[in-house]
């Protein structure tokens, strides 16, 4: 048995976590233990997932490190074995999906104690305004007295006021890096703002070191505030999330919770409440809000027979549904989950900036100690305090806590406002794939066109009408389930008779033969009529088509088209337009066909006439061998899943209740319309430029106020405010792709 295949994951709720190098720093503790593969916190939601080897740590000692590092653990949930690789991980172009996806059964989080539902904990103006309030008051006090209270004897007023005003905006930050120094967890913003505050009233720079204190901390309320907003965005998403049902037993309702309903059970539904479960209705007819499914505001009227799923929201009529899945199996719940956890599947820009902060930190410390002490004993007249002033103001400013939040929130941001709009992406990796996109591969049949077979031309020979011609048909085809039939039906309307019809006949290949109020009546392919010897001067018919025969006469034939969806061949033109290089279809269909709605809808090329596995060798041809220029199928998800497991990016259309979509895809569509491909890429190409901008700006600014502050022209209050300027504009800028 390989090392991978003992992997397990788990799932932790982390609470306590007030500071913005807390992610880095529960990530970086846990993956130094023997055996954890990977751990990932997503700062939103307070949530850790962590692979590792059962067999070289154990749950109880990642548990003991997290509460070592100072947190608590609010709700844990179940874990899962990993069957081979992690899921989705991408190499080479080549990823089986299908054997590597878990079909774990996942827990309703549970909400305890205070907080939100996330065990992570709200923010707290109320409670955390006031010290900082009267810091500042102080702090005003001594810059607007500063030369009387600097007078006193022994400073002593001076000393009165400043020192409470360093404690009182920075007891948090001095409290958490005393407490990490002591647990081994040296090298974070709190260790830098700690080590830069003391040094500057060891030099007697006062005001400086409460300034540098106080504006860190306004900005940390800035940062908490802002991934509150974030996380409530992200809560507000997953409210879609039923609460109760009404089950029906013995002709009485009762409010049960949606997880004690089982497969068979009747609930009620009305007018306004949500739908807690999956099922069928067996009575009434209403319209429901589908949006938080499918991003759609278009209400959809559903009726007896219809299926119907969790989360979506009744608007009229009371529906009488019978449960066809567990709510656990529902697809809201695996929608919520997707959401949830997406983040666990980091970008390569968030491992780099993890593992950038881990060691940019103590090499920041070091190269400040060098400032301080070297110029000292090597420039004649260098002014210690001086160099140590210098060496002060690069600790402030490389800080590193704006790029460590801001990275995580843009991605999450990108996965939270993608879902909104009924795109669901399974990790930012994914995000940073679809950006990289330069060939789009469709499946023809229910992704470009609607999957529904139309009459659309009824052609005559030899005297016969379009309405006779029309009736022959359907009554020939009375009897078969056939999707060419079931249209050719639907489009007659009339009633059929079973008496007029005897001598039914299917004949494999080709067609049907019966008898049709005492004529003899054939419909079906053009071998069908060679083999009737049935003279006839039409082969050659683009598109599906049946040919009829009265009594050995050729009386015409009956086109039969898929639809084409309406936006499919804006969503071609805009995939060139955003630098998709070429676009291809894939299909099954017959190659007059493929060749019809290749040409209409503007395709660079088509292969047609394949069989699953033909799909997948076609992707192959087609795949980039250096893997820079990635790939993306787009499919049903159910027929197409060996090739969107191939792809470099599977994506599955109209995946609405496809348990095969959602499993197998790496970004599922809600809907079934080909212009959604281009926004979940607009969406990641939108992620992928503020997450750039958030790194080069930060990366800049600091590398300007470094060189700055080392010769001696950037002053504490500068690079404080740089510092927390930096920080608020990555953060405010990542919150822009949630909208």
């Amino acid at each position: 048995m390989t090392e991978s295949s003992l992997l397990k994951t788990q799932q932790m709720q982390i609470g306590g976590m007030d500071c913005t190098s807390c992610k880095l720093k529960i990530e970086g503790s846990l993956e130094r233990l023997r055996g954890v593969t990977e751990a990932s916190v997503t700062v939103q939601t307070g949530r850790l997932t962590i692979t590792y080897n059962p067999e070289q740590v154990n749950e109880t000692t990642i548990q003991d490190q997290i509460k070592a590092l100072g947190y608590t653990l609010a709700t844990s949930k179940s874990s899962v074995a990993l069957n081979g690789q992690d899921h989705h991980e991408p190499h080479a172009g080549n990823h089986s999906h299908v054997d590597d996806h878990s079909h774990d059964e996942h827990d309703e989080v549970k909400e305890q104690g205070h907080g939100d539902k996330y065990g992570a904990g709200e923010f707290n103006l109320k409670q955390e305004a006031p010290p900082v309030l009267i810091a500042v008051a102080l702090f005003a006090i001594a810059i607007l007295f500063e030369q009387p209270l600097h007078n006193t004897p022994g400073h002593i007023a001076e000393f009165a006021v400043i020192i409470p005003a360093y404690l009182l905006s920075g007891w948090s930050v001095l409290k958490t890096a005393g407490r990490n120094i002591l647990r081994g967890q040296v090298f974070d913003e709190n260790f830098l703002m700690t080590i830069a505050t003391l040094g500057a009233l060891a030099i007697h720079q006062l005001p400086e070191a409460v300034a540098v204190m106080l504006f860190f901390r306004v900005g940390e309320l800035f940062q908490e505030y802002s991934v509150g907003r974030s996380r409530r965005s992200i809560i507000a998403l997953l409210e879609v999330r039923p609460d109760t049902a009404n089950l029906k037993v013995n002709g009485t309702v009762q409010q049960v919770s949606p997880g004690t309903v089982k497969v068979g059970d009747l609930i009620l539904v009305k007018p306004g409440e949500k739908v807690p479960l999956d099922g069928e209705i067996l009575e009434g007819k209403s319209q429901v809000d589908t949006s938080a499914l499918t991003g759609e505001s278009i209400p959809r009227t559903v009726k007896l027979g219809d299926s119907i799923l969790a989360g979506m929201i009744n608007q009229s009529g009371i529906l009488t549904i019978r449960v066809t899945k567990p709510f656990g199996e529902s697809s809201i719940a695996k929608i919520l989950d997707l959401v949830e956890n997406a983040s666990s599947k980091k970008a390569p820009t968030e491992k780099f900036i993890t593992k950038f902060a881990r060691y940019y930190t103590p090499v920041v410390v070091f190269l400040s100690l060098a400032i301080a002490l070297l110029p000292p004993l090597f420039i004649p007249g260098a002014d210690r305090s001086d160099w140590v002033y210098r060496a002060l103001v690069l600790l402030v400013i490389s800080c590193p806590c704006g790029l460590v939040i801001s990275i995580p929130l843009g991605y999450f941001g990108g996965i939270g406002g993608a879902a909104k709009r009924g795109i669901l992406v399974k990790g930012s990796m994914f995000l940073d794939s679809l950006t990289a996109i330069k060939t789009v591969v469709f499946d023809k049949t229910g992704t470009l066109t609607k999957g529904t077979f139309k009459v659309t031309q009824v052609v005559t020979k030899n005297g016969f009408s379009e309405a006779e011609l029309l009736r022959l048909a359907a009554n020939a085809e009375s009897h078969s389930n056939h999707p060419v039939a079931l249209s050719i039906r639907e489009t007659y309307t009339q009633p059929i008779s079973d008496s007029e019809v005897t001598d039914y006949e299917e004949i494999a290949g080709h067609g049907i033969r019966s008898i049709v109020q005492g004529h003899v009546v054939i419909a079906g392919n053009d071998r069908l009529l060679h083999r009737e010897r049935i003279d006839h001067d039409t082969c050659g018919v683009a598109g599906t088509v049946v040919h009829l025969a009265v009594d050995g006469r050729y009386a015409g034939y009956i086109l039969i088209a898929d639809e084409i969806k309406a936006d499919a061949a804006q969503a071609v033109r805009d995939l060139k337009r955003m630098g998709v290089e070429k676009t291809v279809m894939l299909t099954g269909d017959n190659k007059v066909v493929a060749q019809s709605v290749a040409h209409h809808i503007g395709l660079d090329a088509f292969v047609a006439e394949l069989l699953p596995e033909g799909k997948v060798h076609e992707i192959e041809k087609l795949l980039d061998p250096d893997g820079k220029k990635k790939l993306a199928f787009v499919g049903d998800g159910i027929n197409d899943a060996p090739v969107i497991a191939r792809a470099d990016i599977g994506i599955a259309m109209g995946g609405l209740g496809a348990d095969a979509a959602i499993e197998t895809a790496d970004v599922v569509l809600m809907t079934d319309a080909p212009s959604k491909v281009t926004e979940a890429i607009q969406i990641a190409q939108k992620t992928r430029h503020i997450v750039v901008q958030n790194i080069v700006v930060a990366l800049m600014v600091k590398a300007i106020f470094i060189g700055l502050g080392s010769i001696g022209l950037a002053t504490l209050w500068e690079a404080v405010f740089a510092d927390v300027g930096v920080a608020l504009f990555a953060i405010f800028n990542a919150l822009q792709v949630l909208k």
